[in-house]
């Protein structure tokens, strides 16, 4: 009967917002070449009987009939992302559901509370890094539950049959660094970003403006500026001297994740192939000490999440590097790894202690002395 998409506010799910309308109109364009057997098929996929004469000619009108969007917001969301989702989807016309989950995250904080007697608190509020983490999680988790509820719901209250697929939102770079939360919004049907990096997702978005003649995913000046939005979780409480961003969290750049990300799947790198690589690559403004911290990052990052592989929804690969191995699904490739690489990070210990420092950095600080 259709897709289902819980939209953020983010490029990630307004990517795969876009791609659904960019299907809706092809579908239009072929309904207007008179494709006698597409139109059939959408008059079957939006419940029209067998008499209808209708015929999807409008992009706009085919999207409300076959895609469902939502914003499932906290109190730790903003009007920024929840305006920026609510116009996109009056933009690309799905038929759209904002909701708050509030009262839910404190139903369970509190069933937490009655049977420990201890009640977990955001960091920002006291609490440890674990309590954090935790309350994070069943934020995203909760997110998780509504969407299966209103992808199988919403084409019965509006008088059909049948369910939704939901569509997945996670970009291969948060999948190959693991920033995600197993069984969240991660958890769907299929995901057709899966296999495409961030860098990506904006030259879509880009483009998508233009061609889709669909303005405000770059109106300066508005709370529409899909492109320029710094990526956040919004799972955090918002204060004068704090707010969560997505690059904060995982210690590295999106633009980094991907570099990382070639020469692991590409270029077949471990830890001291890479950083041998990318001492010619962002020596002229990384120090080699510099360059060894952000490589044992990533592969000490991409190590421990690995076992969040085995979930990964059934994706579109469009990316040489994609993060899913087939682990667990048809070979034996393992996924529990030493993430400390005790062997490779000496070794590139002491490569990087004897290495000139080339950066900009260095010739700036000569200049000074």
């Amino acid at each position: 009967q259709g897709y289902f998409v819980p939209i953020s506010g983010g490029i990630d799910s307004c990517a795969t917002a876009v791609m659904v309308y960019s299907m809706c109109r092809l579908v239009a364009e072929a309904a207007r070449k008179g494709d006698k057997q597409l139109i059939l098929d959408t008059r079957r996929m939006v419940g029209e009987p067998e008499d209808s004469v209708h015929t999807p000619l409008d992009p706009h009108e085919f999207c409300n009939k076959i895609f469902h969007t939502c914003y499932v917001g906290t109190k730790n969301s903003s009007a920024e992302t929840r305006k920026r989702v609510k116009d996109l989807s009056e933009a690309i016309g799905s038929y759209h559901i904002d909701l708050n989950t509030d009262t839910l995250v404190t139903s369970v904080r509190d069933l937490f509370a009655f049977i420990t007697g201890m009640r977990p608190r955001f960091r920002a509020h006291g609490g440890s890094g674990a309590e954090n983490l935790v309350l994070q999680n069943v934020q995203a988790r909760l997110r998780m539950l509504l969407a299966y509820l209103f992808a199988q719901l919403p084409p019965w209250v509006r008088g059909r049959q049948g369910a939704l697929l939901i569509l997945g939102s996670a970009n291969v770079d948060e999948s190959l660094h693991g920033y995600f939360t197993k069984y969240d919004r991660s958890a769907a049907d299929i995901n057709p970003i899966a296999g495409i990096s961030k860098t990506d997702l904006k030259k879509f978005i880009a483009y998508a403006r233009d061609a889709f003649e669909i303005p405000i995913l770059d109106e300066i000046g508005t709370f529409s500026w899909f492109l320029i939005a710094i990526p956040t979780a919004e799972l955090e409480p918002v204060s004068e001297t704090y707010v969560q961003a997505d690059e904060v969290d995982m210690g590295m750049t999106y633009d980094e994740l991907s570099v990382f990300g070639r020469f692991r799947k590409v270029e077949k790198c471990g830890p001291y192939g890479m950083f041998t690589k990318l001492v010619h690559t962002w020596g002229s403004f990384l120090s080699p000490a510099q360059i060894v911290e952000k490589v044992k990052h990533f592969f000490f990052e991409c190590t421990r999440n690995r076992h969040k592989m085995t979930t990964l929804t059934p994706a579109y690969h469009a990316e040489s590097y994609s993060p899913n191995d087939n682990i667990a699904q048809t070979n034996l490739c393992p996924f529990l790894y030493p993430s400390r690489f005790p062997w490779q990070f000496k070794k590139i210990d002491e490569v990087a202690a004897v290495l000139p420092d080339r950066s900009n950095s260095a010739a700036d600080k000569t200049k000074t002395d």
